[in-house]
């Protein structure tokens, strides 16, 4: 394990103390490891960013039921009723705070941390943490935006940095079934993924609301919740949950479900960048002819078109169509009319369409369902499991106590190696979407110029024949909280 001071300081004062007492001593294995290794016996001290509502979870799964030392919560609202008041009880010996930045200059012998905070705030925590050598584990969509994933991505394999970003169905063993129907070409190549959600169910396609700081509850930090976003004043709106669907914030209901459902495709096809992106969205009318004009919030619907290259495992270019809103693909005729698509409600689901045959499944990767022309539908059958969530904390936990590189470590199913690159796939529909209301006057009429297909360089990182998209691959940060 990587920390800026090789090793924390009680334990170079044990090796120390040990010296000094006798000439023959026994030093612990961590310290023949090397700076940066941790023995599997010992505890880490771990530590949590949000530790309300998901981050609750997160930090307790991480805990492994006490085998590690949770030292420091930290939230924005000490007595918060998403959950701060019963981790708090939970973990009654960790000091609490409400500035990360204090919680990490205090905690001086801190070796990971989980960050549950809304999506805008998730790369400047996680850096912090980074510059510091701390193991950190993000929360999905694992940024804001996509320079923001690609940052951290290169900066937690130069900084050796145990990661994992939080869609846990990532290590949903249904998955591996998925990847061995891929791998054995039961469908042969894939030409047509869909994916889509019953996001969002939270307002949306709406006017902003209007600050209420009259509402602000007396012990809440309402500027360290703003973080990188511009300063404005308390909105009730937005905390603790409906800030998913403003841009500011949020990444929509594609940042919502895109990472848990996009993931199954991505990781069986053996995805990375897409070549290229275009959209429609819902509108909303409150007269005739004319559509609301909402740039600053996500719309009601939205269908995604992203394109996609050959594969190692995919000898043909693909098309992802991701729909949200409710809207659903069809039956193919392949799949009998009685049968669930995706999830037994249709609510989430993936659909890999094939020269073969086709595979389903809902999100997480729950009910993986294999259709072959002239078979009967093959499923899977999903194993008792003695922990939360697919153990997907405990093993971050464990690649931690390993080591970076370690094989725990390249075991993981979400180390932001894997999770940066399908995080910058699911913003790319949020540029699309974000480009089709780009306006300008023409006359008396608005031109629409966005509305078109958008070409995209993965490596440089930029949409090649619209200049304007290219303010969606990062943000503008309030002073103070630049990224560097």
């Amino acid at each position: 394990m990587k920390k800026n001071n090789t090793a924390n300081s009680s334990r170079r004062d044990f090796v120390k103390k040990s010296l000094f007492a006798s000439s023959i001593v026994i030093v612990p294995r961590h310290v023949l490891g090397g700076p940066g290794f941790v023995s599997p016996s010992d505890r880490l001290n771990i530590a949590s960013v949000g530790a309300g509502g998901k981050g609750r979870g997160d930090i307790i799964n991480a805990s492994v039921n006490g085998r590690e030392r949770v030292v420091g919560l930290c939230d924005i609202d000490p007595t918060g009723k998403h959950g701060v008041t019963e981790v708090r009880k939970h973990f009654s010996e960790a000091t609490f705070y409400r500035d990360f930045r204090v919680m990490f200059d205090n905690e001086k012998d801190l070796d990971a941390v989980t960050i549950s905070t809304p999506d805008h705030t998730h790369a400047v925590i996680a850096m912090e943490a980074m510059k510091r050598g701390i193991h950190v584990y993000v929360q999905k969509p694992l940024t804001h935006n996509i320079s923001e994933a690609r940052l951290l991505t290169e900066t937690a394999r130069a900084q050796k940095i145990v990661s994992q970003m939080g869609n846990q169905g990532a290590s949903n063993p249904a998955q591996l079934q998925v990847q061995e129907w891929i791998n054995s070409g039961k469908i042969g190549n894939v030409h047509t993924i869909k994916v889509w959600t019953n996001r969002p169910v939270w307002p949306q396609g709406i006017p902003i609301p209007s600050p209420d700081p009259e509402n602000k509850p007396e012990n809440l930090a309402w500027d360290l919740w703003l973080g990188p976003a511009k300063k404005t004043p308390y909105s009730s709106a937005m905390h603790p949950f409906n800030w998913r669907g403003w841009w500011e914030y949020g990444t929509g209901a594609l940042g919502d479900m895109g990472c848990h459902l996009i993931d199954v495709p991505f990781k069986a096809l053996k995805l990375k960048y897409p070549t290229a992106v275009e959209c429609s969205v819902g509108s909303v009318y409150k007269q005739m002819w004319t559509a609301e004009y909402l740039p600053e919030g996500c719309p009601p619907s939205s269908f995604v078109t992203i394109n996609f290259g050959a594969t190692e495992t995919n000898t043909t270019p693909i098309k992802m169509e991701w729909s949200d809103g409710g809207i659903r693909p069809a039956h193919p005729e392949l799949i009998p009319a009685d049968d669930f698509i995706g999830d037994p409600n249709n609510a989430n689901g993936v659909m890999m369409i094939g020269e073969k045959g086709i595979i389903t499944t809902g999100v997480y990767g729950y009910n993986p369902r294999l259709y072959l022309p002239g078979e009967e539908v093959t499923t899977y059958e999903q194993p008792e499991e003695n922990e939360p969530e697919h153990g997907h904390q405990r093993k971050w936990i464990d690649a931690v106590k390993a080591g970076f590189n370690s094989d725990e470590h390249k075991a993981l199913t979400s180390s932001f190696d894997y999770s940066g690159p399908l995080t910058e796939t699911v913003l790319m529909g949020n540029i699309a979407i974000r480009s089709y209301l780009l306006r300008k006057q023409n006359e008396e009429r608005f031109e629409y110029y966005g509305q078109k297909k958008l070409l995209w360089d993965g490596n440089a990182m930029r949409i090649t024949n619209l200049e304007e998209a290219n303010q969606f691959v990062g943000r503008n940060y309030r002073s103070g909280w630049e990224l560097s």
